[in-house]
């Protein structure tokens, strides 16, 4: 339709969001594409804007394949899929979907520490085994309170689970490129002692090329035989290969993850561990979460064609976008 502007969409979209965006844009859906070359030939030159998400990305030859291409909305905090230099070698602008979902992904960071400390998972067992009929009462857990936490990570949704922690009266420090003013919890320069210091590491730092497998056998070692490791960052931030071994050698006591190396694929040693809580990447997954995420997706699509900028710019591209 010539009075709307053409939209490819990558991957999944909610009812709502799909609503919405058709009001001003001609949707064209990437992955149901039966030939998406032929797809990009034909519509290529009109394709303005790119709907995404923090796992499925924009492929890098579409940032270069599409010349007319001007903005792209993320739908997630994350966005290491997207190549965001190349997006600024063409000065396009790309968003994201950040504060909307901290308190979730705090919420679920504290629930994976909570499951581990307390050993929900061997709990459980302990009942559907009928040990707690044969042997009685199961072995004692560990205390939120007083646990000594390392933030791998202290951007908004880091800061938003130290709130938390320090409600549960934990001892939070915490590990980033830089130490900020004004926190009230200890930095740490060198993540392998901070590891060394304490009994949970909780990894909340973004995904990309600069954090791969930054969680390797020397940061596990250093976290120890009674410590705790929860990622609700990127899979790819973690050696999920050190993390078996770390596991099945005792090296740590237990993790919680919400991440993984190769999703949807979990290694059966995760799967199968009792002192490891493993859920499918459910961080922000709420109905009310999800319902603003999308929200603001779409809010930064329609800003742009508006006035040419967008709420929520990635940091590394806030240059290019207009002051509102």
């Amino acid at each position: 339709m010539a009075d709307k502007i053409d939209l490819l969409v990558i991957g999944d979209i909610t009812v709502e969001m799909q609503h919405r965006l058709e009001t001003k844009f001609q949707l064209h859906d990437y992955f149901s594409a039966t030939d998406k070359d032929a797809l990009i030939a034909q519509q290529g030159s009109d394709i303005e804007a790119i709907a995404t998400n923090g796992h499925d990305g924009v492929p890098d030859d579409l940032i270069s394949r599409l010349e007319n291409l001007k903005v792209i909305s993320c739908y997630g905090v994350g966005y290491d899929a997207i190549n965001v230099a190349a997006a600024a070698d063409k000065a396009i602008l790309v968003s994201h979907t950040p504060d909307v979902l901290n308190d979730e992904v705090a919420v679920t960071a504290i629930m994976l520490l909570m499951g581990v400390a307390r050993q929900l998972r061997a709990n459980m067992d302990w009942i559907s085994s009928g040990d707690w009929v044969k042997l009685g009462h199961p072995p004692l857990s560990r205390s939120l309170t007083g646990l000594k936490v390392g933030l791998v990570g202290y951007g908004r949704i880091g800061q938003t689970i130290a709130e938390k922690l320090d409600i549960f009266g934990c001892e939070v420090s915490y590990h980033a490129r830089s130490e900020r003013s004004h926190s009230p919890h200890r930095y740490f320069g060198n993540l392998t002692e901070m590891a060394g210091e304490c009994d949970a590491l909780v990894v909340i730092t973004p995904g990309g090329p600069a954090t791969h497998q930054l969680i390797n056998a020397e940061i596990l070692k250093a976290l120890g035989a009674e410590g705790f490791l929860v990622n609700v960052a990127r899979g790819s931030v973690v050696d999920e290969a050190a993390l078996v071994n770390a596991l099945e050698q005792g090296i740590i006591a237990g993790a919680g993850l919400d991440v993984f190396e190769k999703e949807p694929h979990v290694p059966l040693a995760l799967q199968q561990h009792p002192h490891v809580i493993c859920t499918p990447h459910i961080g922000s997954a709420t109905v009310q979460t999800r319902a603003a995420m999308g929200n603001l997706t779409v809010d930064n699509l329609m800003q742009y064609f508006l006035d040419g900028r967008v709420l929520t710019p990635v940091p590394e591209l806030k240059h290019l976008n207009p002051a509102g």
